[in-house]
Parts: C-alpha cells; sequence; structure tokens
C-alpha cells in the first residue's frame, strides 16, 4: 500500500524507513538553515522532533527562513515548526523549548536523542552543545557560518580543525582546542565573507533590536543574507544526518 514515503523507500529500503521514523533529532535554532533542516528530516521520516528556539518570526527573516509567511510573523519560530512538521506528518512527536540555548540551560538533551543539530548562531552555545554531546554519546553535527555568502556551492561537510576561511569556524576551533574536544563535524563555506553595506548594516543592526528586542540579536554587526544560501546548508545537514542514522 502507498503512503508518503513510498518514494524514499524505492531509494532507502524498508528497514531504513522503519529505522528514521523510530529516530529522534534534537534541532537547535529554527531560523535560516534550522528550518530547512526540520524540512527536510520530516520530509525524509524522521518521527521524533525536539525544537529549541526562543526567537518569533519577524519582518526580516522572511528572506531565508521557510516557516517565515506574513501570515507567521510575530509567533514562535518553534511552534510554527511544530504546526508545519504535523501538517506534513501527523504521526509525527514534536517535543518544544522556547527558550535560548545557553550553558545555564537544564534538561532538553537526554540518551533517548539519536542525534543533535547545532543550528545556533552564538559561540557559547555552539561550544555547549558539542560538550553536552560528548557527554552523553550524541552524534552533532554543527553549522558554521552561512551570513555575508552568496556562492551555496562553496558549502562542504568536514572536521572542524580542517576548516578555514570561516571567522565562526575559526573561533570554534580555538574553543574547542581549549576544552580538549578532539572532532566535531561541520558544514561550513569556503567562501570569503563579503562585506555588508555599512550605512545599511548599521540602520539594520538598529530596526533588528527593534523588532527582535533580544538580548543576544544586539550585535555589533548584523550579517546579509539571502533565500538560497542557509537553505542550502539546512539541506545539507538534513541529509548528511539521515544517511548518518541510516549506516547505524
Amino acid at each position: 500500500m502507498l503512503d508518503q514515503f513510498s518514494r524514499t523507500e524505492l531509494l532507502i529500503g524498508k528497514e531504513a524507513i522503519e529505522k528514521l521514523n523510530k529516530s529522534k533529532i534534537a534541532i537547535f535554532g529554527i531560523g535560516g538553515v534550522g528550518s530547512f533542516v526540520v524540512e527536510a528530516l520530516v520530509r525524509a521520516g524522521i518521527g521524533n522532533f525536539i525544537l529549541v528556539d526562543n526567537d518569533k518570526i519577524c519582518l526580516t527573516n522572511l528572506n531565508r527562513q521557510l516557516i517565515s509567511t506574513k501570515k507567521t510573523i510575530g509567533k514562535y519560530k518553534a511552534e510554527v515548526a511544530k504546526e508545519r512538521i504535523l501538517e506534513i506528518n501527523p504521526n509525527a512527536n514534536v517535543e518544544i523549548f522556547q527558550e535560548f540555548f545557553m550553558p545555564e540551560s537544564k534538561g532538553i538533551l537526554d540518551e533517548t536523542v539519536d542525534y543533535i543539530v547545532d543550528a545556533v548562531d552564538t559561540v557559547t552555545a555552539k561550544i555547549e552543545l558539542v560538550i553536552r554531546a560528548n557527554k552523553l554519546n550524541i552524534p552533532i553535527i554543527s553549522c558554521m557560518g552561512t551570513g555575508n555568502k552568496l556562492d551555496p556551492t562553496k558549502f562542504e561537510i568536514t572536521d572542524i580543525y580542517k576548516t578555514s576561511i570561516c571567522p565562526l569556524a575559526k573561533v570554534m576551533r580555538k574553543e574547542l582546542r581549549l576544552r580538549g574536544i578532539k572532532k566535531l563535524k561541520v558544514v561550513y563555506s569556503k567562501e570569503e565573507p563579503i562585506k555588508p553595506d555599512e550605512i545599511l548594516e548599521y540602520k539594520c543592526k538598529d530596526e533588528f533590536a527593534d523588532l527582535q528586542n533580544k538580548e543576544h540579536t544586539n550585535k555589533k554587526q548584523v550579517p546579509g543574507s539571502i533565500s538560497f544560501v542557509p537553505s542550502v546548508a539546512g539541506l545539507i545537514i538534513a541529509g548528511e544526518v539521515i544517511k548518518d542514522i541510516i549506516k547505524k
């Protein structure tokens, strides 16, 4: 009997479909990258999700985030993502945490989680996720910088210590080395970051802070972004997660 995963089953087989359906993936950050990770995972057959994000959708998200529309502006990203998952697969289990993940965050991750996706943009949070993943022996994949870039063909999957060019990856290498973390699977781009228009950048920074009113969005720089770069990174991550789970 045909179902929504029949064509996927033709490609990977029934056993793999069952494995995906039983798997639980925790996605941290449901933005330009994370929203596409979620989309690809649910359509591939992942049956259990943990979504972690404290942001609400705002006007500036419309240019790149899958869950962002005029109708969803002002709604919590995690709630909108959950609703979308269940519209695609009503049998999926979705747990949401509307919080900004930091070292003091409690719970969320335990031994029932099969994979962690780091799609957040704060170094402190990214480091903490890696540390917890190592302690719990959970596979993790981390996304490096996707802002200020225009070439989605430059993304690749590698270990953090083999990265170059990406400013975020450079900081991560240093911080992870200090903590004795020996490896981390990442998606990163070798494209040199484009310098944003300085006048527009300062204007966006002020308006962005007003729109979001979050302490972690009050940055010195607001990166430029476009629809087809973070989305590609998200789809690459989802593909890697699916392949790793199938290979288990």
